[in-house]
């Protein structure tokens, strides 16, 4: 083989390199480019999440004020309960005790 050939041959085979070389970075940016896709479909995931959770804890926190408004209104309905049935209670012994002593 003469000079020119064995010049040829080398370039030839720095080209190839470079190309493997180049075709590797091309595989590379298209996975980063995956990769940040995923990363940016998650961020926008955890953003409607974290939205969503706190839709919830609002609901919740409503929904705790009114069980305590409703408490406060069951304990004063109990009470005027048992003042209704010992005023019952009263009455009717009251009765008995008159009706006895007749």
């Amino acid at each position: 083989m003469d000079r020119e050939g064995t010049v040829y041959t080398i370039q030839s085979q720095r080209l190839d390199r470079l190309e493997e070389k180049i075709d590797q970075m091309a595989d590379a940016i298209v996975a980063l480019a995956r990769a940040e896709e995923k990363i940016h479909t998650l961020s926008e995931f955890n953003r409607q999440t974290s939205e969503q959770m706190q839709a919830v804890i609002n609901r919740l926190d409503r929904v705790e004020a009114i069980v305590n408004s409703n408490a406060s209104t069951v304990n004063l309905i109990n009470k005027v309960f048992w003042v209704v049935v010992v005023g019952l209670i009263s009455a009717v012994t009251y009765e008995y005790i008159a009706h006895l002593g007749s």
